[in-house]
């Protein structure tokens, strides 16, 4: 909380009259910086298992929450900032993509329910093989989860960045 507050002030203070340019360059960074980002999480799955059959949900997951997540804290720094349109067309998408994240946590779930945990990370040694199950359900339910909470909070976030838009010009 006091994290979100601190970046509020910064954001009102310091970049709030920022270029397309900068803003432009900032939005490459943190492409950048989520990619690093699952890039570091996903390293010790891609490692250690064999056969993980997960890829594509896991990296939607992550990148979902990490950008979610920036434009509810950061929206002012992005481009997103004064494209009415595109915040309302946000609205719209992020109901059924929350489904279709749930939809994909619950096949996640079903999985580990009628599969041994070596489906999951393939054949290693016990300890490793129990670290690596632990590891890839806690980040795979961190990162689902906080994808699903982050895409019920984008719609209210997209609604007062309208509705300040509006009346006062400002997002």
């Amino acid at each position: 909380m006091l994290f979100a507050y601190l970046c509020a002030v910064f954001i009102k203070n310091v970049m709030q009259e920022i270029s397309n340019a900068q803003k432009l360059r900032l939005e490459l960074l943190w492409w950048l910086l989520t990619g690093l980002f699952l890039v570091l999480v996903l390293a010790p799955i891609y490692l250690y298992t064999e056969g993980y059959p997960f890829w594509r949900t896991n990296i939607i997951y992550i990148v979902t929450f990490v950008t979610v997540a920036r434009y509810i804290f950061l929206l002012p720094t992005t481009l997103l900032a004064k494209m009415q349109w595109l915040k309302v067309a946000l609205i719209c998408v992020t109901i059924p993509a929350a489904f279709m994240i749930i939809q994909e946590l619950n096949r996640f779930q079903v999985f580990l329910d009628y599969n041994e945990p070596e489906a999951l990370v393939g054949l290693l040694p016990i300890e490793t093989s129990r670290a690596m199950v632990k590891y890839v359900r806690s980040e795979f339910i961190l990162f689902g989860v906080g994808s699903v909470i982050a895409l019920v909070i984008l719609p209210f976030r997209m609604i007062r960045s309208l509705w300040r838009y509006r009346n006062t010009g400002q997002p």
